[in-house]
């Protein structure tokens, strides 16, 4: 074979390599991905024990008073990364949550909840350093808070998850915008845990979603949590 006709072979399957690669390319990457995380909810919990406590639902005002988030409690965000025909749904977790509610005649009257933006985490170092560093700049706004801006009307609440519906303010990366988180919440003894969702749109905040050519992030996403919550005395 002549080099000129040597050359004219390589160069064809160069071509045809990086063809394919183009193609393969983000079905790898979307092969490679473990499967997303169920979403954060709430459970019934088991039938209670002499020690552990009722489930039974009781009047709301018998929950007045301050309320703690406790041990158990997560929160993080949910959103897709677009590919060549091969989607990926990308998952990020924290346990770094704090904040309190107050409940006064029945209602919830105030909440605050404190997300340590920094410490959430994916399967990838890589994109949780883009998210921490360019995404939410956490060095600089270092939290995510959702903070009730109008009172809310508890129902009794027991065993079986009952749906809630809280406006607030969501705070993202120095940006607050106004939102409605649905809850589903149940009790567990003298424990109430709450779980739930709030639908957003990344641009809202400010937050341009990455696109590194092959794969890029949606624009709408969802914040996740789920929140454990005892009363104090």
């Amino acid at each position: 074979m002549s080099k000129r006709r040597l050359w004219i072979v390589v160069g064809l399957f160069v071509i045809v390599f990086g063809i394919v690669a183009a193609a393969a390319g983000p079905r790898l990457y979307a092969a490679a991905q473990p499967e997303a995380r169920d979403p954060l909810s709430v459970t019934a919990p088991a039938p209670p024990s002499s020690a552990s406590g009722s489930t039974t639902p009781r009047p709301a005002t018998a929950d007045n008073g301050t309320w703690t988030v406790g041990a158990g409690s997560q929160a993080g965000y949910r959103i897709r990364e677009v590919l060549n025909g091969a989607d990926v749904t990308v998952v990020g977790r924290t346990n770094r949550v704090t904040g309190s509610a107050t409940v006064a005649d029945g209602k919830l009257t105030a909440a605050n909840v404190v997300v340590d933006a920094a410490s959430i985490a994916t399967d990838q170092s890589g994109r949780d350093n883009y998210f921490r560093f360019t995404v939410m700049a956490t060095s600089k706004y270092p939290n995510a808070t959702f903070t009730l801006t109008s009172p809310v009307a508890l129902p009794e609440i027991g065993a079986s998850p009952t749906e809630v519906k809280a406006a607030g303010t969501l705070e993202l990366a120095g940006k607050k915008r106004d939102v409605t988180a649905t809850l589903q919440v149940v009790r567990d003894g003298g424990r109430v845990s709450a779980s739930g969702s709030i639908p957003i749109a990344v641009r809202d905040y400010g937050i341009d979603p990455p696109n590194l050519g092959f794969v890029k992030v949606e624009d709408s996403g969802q914040v996740e949590f789920l929140v454990n919550l005892t009363q104090g005395r």
